[in-house]
This record gives structure tokens, C-alpha cells and sequence, in this order.
């Protein structure tokens, strides 16, 4: 009885071997799955590669750009709320915020042709930030444009609103909120 326990527990362990040897993989399918994996390796390196090379040459443009603008500097013009004559809460220039205006386009040009014009409108903190944003876009853009009626050219000139975000006095008073409606021009060359 003991040698049919014995002979039973190695035909049983036999068994058990030929049957875990049937769940091993080939060795042709094991290098079909690494093939698999290696060409999704490889296309996910070609695209870090070109991202890579995207940024650096997006970093490369960026430092370009900071080089241009440095020590480009010119000045700033500061048109507040009384030069420019807006009226409460508009954007339309008075007749003599025209001339102002007519006056700064004769020295933009006769300085320089070539001068790259900012156009910054400011707002006071009266009224909703989304209001503000836009108010100060017109007035930036009404300037912008009787600039350009004075012959300075459109592709020299940005406008940008920075609303009530830039207050240049405080906003709790008449004088203060009347000091931060303004339109400044920054000449760069």
C-alpha cells in the first residue's frame, strides 16, 4: 500500500507538472507582447521628443522676445480722466481730448516712425469687475483709434484693459476714483 501511495503521489505530481508546463508562454509570444510594448515605447518617445523640441523653441522665441523688449523702453504718457475728458461711465473722447490725443500723435511721429504704442485703460473699483474690464477696452480702444485717425498706424498699437486692477490712488474717495480713470500709453522703441 505504501508504493501505491508513493506511485500514486508521483504520477499526481507528474501530472501537475505536464499540466502547469501547458500555461507557460512560448517563447514566440513572449517576443510578440515585448514587440508590442516596444513600439508603444518607441512612439511615445518620438512624442517627447517633439514636445521637447517644441518648448525649447517656444523658449527660444520667449528669450528672443525679452531681448527685444528690453531697454526698449521710451516713456509712458498718463492721460487721466480730466485730460481725456471722459464722461462718467463712457468711452466717446471730448473734442478736447481730441486735440490731446492729436498732439501726442504729432510727437509719437516726429520722434520716431518706427515707436510701438501701448494703450492701457484703467477704471475705477466702481462697478462689477467683468463692467470695469470692459470699460477700460473701449476707452483703450477709443484712444487707439483717434491715435490712428492722427496717422499713427494700427499694427504699432495694442490696447489692453486692466479695469480696476491697477489702481494708481485709492478708490474711497471722489479724488482717488477720479485719479484711477485713466488711459496711459507706453512708447516703446
Amino acid at each position: 500500500m505504501k508504493i501505491r501511495k508513493t506511485n500514486g503521489l508521483v504520477v499526481g505530481a507528474l501530472l501537475l507538472g505536464a499540466l502547469s508546463l501547458g500555461g507557460c508562454a512560448t517563447k514566440k509570444y513572449v517576443n510578440q507582447q515585448v514587440g508590442v510594448v516596444d513600439a508603444k515605447v518607441a512612439g511615445h518617445e518620438t512624442q517627447i521628443a517633439e514636445l521637447d523640441k517644441t518648448s525649447r523653441d517656444a523658449l527660444e522665441r520667449a528669450t528672443a522676445a525679452g531681448k527685444l523688449a528690453e531697454g526698449k523702453f521710451m516713456y509712458s504718457v498718463v492721460l487721466t480722466d480730466d485730460a481725456l475728458k471722459f464722461p462718467l461711465d463712457k468711452a466717446t473722447l471730448s473734442p478736447e481730448a481730441e486735440t490731446r490725443i492729436a498732439a501726442l500723435a504729432e510727437r509719437l511721429k516726429a520722434e520716431n516712425r518706427n515707436v510701438y504704442v501701448e494703450v492701457q485703460g484703467h477704471t475705477d473699483a466702481t462697478g462689477t469687475n467683468a463692467y470695469n474690464e470692459q470699460l477700460g477696452a473701449n476707452r483703450a480702444e477709443a484712444v487707439r483709434r483717434a491715435l490712428n485717425k492722427q496717422g499713427v498706424a494700427l499694427n504699432r498699437m495694442s490696447s489692453i484693459s486692466y479695469g480696476e486692477e491697477a489702481p494708481v490712488a485709492p478708490n474711497t474717495d471722489r479724488a482717488g476714483r477720479s485719479a484711477n480713470r485713466r488711459v496711459v500709453l507706453v512708447v516703446l522703441s
